[in-house]
């Protein structure tokens, strides 16, 4: 455990008493997977949350805030245990983060059992999103199936016939093959699952290349989407088959990619290039903060801040729970991805994109917005929350 932020000494220094210095502070429990081959994406989301929070003076809603980093070692066990001690040990006022969907479905019971107030940066399982709803949990990400679903629909509208599609074999890659099926209407050549945190694909290229499908869809985040997007690029199948894709082919998989991923396409609902005040303003703090180009982890965690800030001050404070819980439901904050509310659910009503790896005349490998598939996309489960 790493406390990354610390700006809740002031009042201490002043000589405030320990019930005074509490009252003025906010303690954030953030928890990402640091540590391998994943660990990019929770250092995108890290570094983009607390960008928030360095832009707001160290003070999220006027509060002097500390933010506890946790890594979960992509352990959902670990995890559990880390998070129930920022909880009753560190006795956090509300937790944030969390990259993998196995990971949040470990830990999102006992934080939402505690009443604390929860802001996802990434993983939104269906299960959360239907009948697990609460009114503790928003996200500044989306619902799992949303990206995928735009992928679906874009090979729908491309004409595919038949495409084999492929994911982890955990909560999140059951989620994406759903999401890709519910607006696919061809055939599926075949279905694969492959294990969390594979790095050979040899023998998927294999059952590719004998099938020979119209296309290619794959869910494979961090090194599996490097690994995956480079061994397809040397086994020839790029110039063939199409390769479609969601979390594959972004800005944490494209300084390891380079040009073996140039042109290749997917869904997302944020890229550097969105025409936005709130976009560019974020995508250049960042780069000149950070060294290097967001991804989509990044600019859902700075999201993540903007939102806790907003609420925050709309609120008047953390004290009214209900009142705090209602202004975080308001969304009162301008997204870096535009347009952006709550569903009932608190899961995101948001546009959705094709976009496609692409080389900035600096040298940097970025994601460009192609086409706009799906505008203020509801999420598939919404109707099965009792919140409704």
């Amino acid at each position: 455990m790493k406390r990354i932020l610390t700006a809740a000494v002031a009042a201490a220094a002043l000589g405030l008493s320990g019930a005074a210095a509490q009252a003025e502070s906010l303690k954030i429990g953030f928890l990402a997977t640091l540590s391998g081959p994943p660990a990019v994406l929770g250092q995108h989301m890290r570094d983009g949350f607390l960008l928030g929070v360095k832009q707001a003076g160290g003070k999220l809603g006027g509060l002097d805030t500390e933010v506890i980093v946790v890594d979960d070692e992509l352990k959902p066990d670990a995890a559990l245990t880390k998070v129930r001690g920022l909880l009753e040990r560190d006795q956090v006022d509300m937790m944030a983060g969390v990259v993998f969907s196995n990971v949040m479905m470990a830990v999102y019971k006992p934080v939402i059992e505690s009443e604390t107030i929860f802001i996802g940066g990434n993983a939104g399982p269906s299960p959360i999103a239907g009948r697990a709803c609460s009114p503790y949990f928003f996200t500044t990400s989306y619902q799992n199936d949303q990206n995928h679903e735009a992928m679906g629909k874009y090979a729908q509208d491309q004409g595919y016939q038949r495409v084999f599609i492929m994911a982890p074999n955990y909560q999140a890659g059951k989620d994406s093959l759903a999401g890709f099926k519910r607006h696919f209407k061809g055939e599926i050549v075949d279905e694969v699952y492959t294990k969390l945190g594979q790095l050979d694909f040899s023998s998927e290229l294999t059952r590719i290349a004998a099938e020979k499908p119209d296309a290619v869809f794959a869910f494979m985040p961090g090194g599996m989407g490097v690994n995956l997007v480079k061994q397809y690029r040397q086994a020839g199948l790029a110039d063939s088959t199409p390769f479609l894709s969601a979390f594959t082919v972004d800005e944490t998989t494209l300084p390891a990619t380079q040009d073996a991923a140039l042109g290749l396409v997917s869904g997302a609902q944020w890229a550097p290039d969105l025409d936005n005040a709130a976009n560019k303003a974020f995508v250049e703090a960042f780069e000149a903060e950070y060294g290097y180009a967001p991804a989509v982890y990044a600019a859902q965690g700075y999201d993540a801040a903007r939102l806790i800030d907003a609420a925050l001050k709309k609120a008047g404070g953390k004290d009214d729970k209900d009142a705090l819980l209602a202004a975080f439901k308001e969304a009162p904050f301008d997204s870096v991805r535009g347009d952006f509310s709550f569903n009932t659910n608190n899961f995101p009503i948001q546009d959705v994109y094709v976009v496609e790896a692409v080389k900035r005349e600096d040298g940097t490998f970025v994601t460009n917005t192609v086409a706009k598939v799906f505008e203020d996309k509801i999420d598939a489960y919404v109707d099965e929350c009792r919140m409704n």
